[in-house]
């Protein structure tokens, strides 16, 4: 559900070398890769070409063990692709008797019975109470290999679930790739990390929008701080702008924080991009009223270089037939204009009052 690669290409690069080429392309073919043949051909003229490009060894163990990691996410992930998940980051090293903890145990309990399955980075504090709050068969744990600190929390440990990364960079890419919303309790180096790196990829495009909430225990001022070194520098500055507080909300009530997570799949499905326009997929249709009151109060983020910027109803559009399980719904077609996305979360949020 949550992330996806659409339009795999029917052309693939070349080694230079024409009957190598053919050769890669007989082999992919004799081995059976159906529809991912392309792009599997187009890894092997990667890998073979970086065999002659001198790449110290080094650097083809880290690319290899990488590609490995990815290969095993996807093949875990791939039984729940339907499932909906939440990623819940925190500190490692807060006990079971302090309120964050608590509260961490309380929210993913809740998501659980929301239905949506939980992701965490298997160790212990918040991710522990986390995952025993939303109980083993309902959680994913992606661990990182260090040297201190960080080892599978008692809940997940076995779990065929439990994935162990040696990377950071592969390790994120699971946790926004897969999941449909994400929740930041109180942390260190990491949470922060994970944090800013989830806003810049909602903000600049680079991942799909979904709801990330800041849960504080309740009376905690964590990220209420947070939000003022935010508001006092970043935004004072000129380095965020005002719509960019639209892509977080920071509560110190976890029912409040459930509510802005299942909200925003109310009537909002998914969406995608198909030849420059943004689909909107929703469970049901919006009124000609609505559309209209879209066009007048959220003309701002169409794209004036289309030759109709407006917003429309439309059925599955024809390069959707990938994904042949969402072609009843109903969409919501435009040319969407470039950083923009607090304000089509704002559109979301209108669509979901339906």
């Amino acid at each position: 559900m949550a992330g996806g690669i659409f339009n795999i290409p029917r052309t693939v690069g070349t080694t230079g070398d024409k009957e190598i080429d053919q050769r890669i392309a007989q082999l992919v073919q004799d081995y059976g890769c159906g529809e991912a043949a392309p792009l599997i051909q187009e890894l092997l003229t990667t890998a073979l070409r970086m065999g002659k490009d001198d790449i110290a060894g080094a650097d083809l163990k880290l690319y290899n063990r990488a590609l490995k990691e990815m290969r095993a996410s996807s093949r875990i992930f791939k039984p729940f692709t339907d499932e909906r998940k939440i990623s819940i980051y925190g500190s490692a090293r807060t006990k079971p008797d302090e309120p964050e903890f608590k509260a961490a145990r309380a929210f993913a309990e809740k998501m659980s019975e929301a239905g949506f399955m939980t992701i965490t980075g298997a160790g212990d504090g918040i991710m522990g109470g986390a995952q025993e709050g939303a109980g083993r068969d309902f959680s994913f744990g992606l661990n990182i290999r260090l040297p201190f600190e960080q080892s599978a929390n008692v809940t997940i440990d076995g779990d065929p679930k439990l994935i162990n990364y040696n990377y950071f960079f592969t390790r994120k890419l699971a946790f926004v790739k897969e999941s449909d919303a994400s929740a930041l309790f109180p942390g260190g180096f990491g949470t922060m990390d994970e944090g800013f790196e989830v806003l810049t990829l909602i903000q600049t495009g680079k991942a799909l929008i979904y709801p990330v909430v800041m849960v504080d225990a309740p009376g905690g001022t964590y990220w209420k701080t947070w939000l003022q070194f935010i508001t006092d520098h970043l935004f004072r500055l000129g380095l965020i702008s005002a719509d960019d507080f639209k892509l977080f909300k920071i509560t110190d009530d976890i029912d409040e924080a459930v509510e802005e997570i299942t909200g925003f799949y109310r009537n909002f499905h998914s969406y995608r991009f198909v030849k420059g326009k943004m689909v909107i997929r929703m469970n049901e249709t919006l009124s000609p009223e609505t559309v209209s009151e879209l066009n007048q109060d959220f003309a701002d983020i169409l794209d004036e270089n289309d030759k109709s910027p407006e917003f429309r109803l439309s059925d599955a559009l024809p390069q959707e037939s990938d994904e042949p399980h969402l072609e009843s719904m109903p969409r919501l077609v435009f040319s969407a204009c470039r950083g923009k996305a607090g304000r089509i979360r704002e559109l979301i949020n209108r669509i979901n009052q339906v």
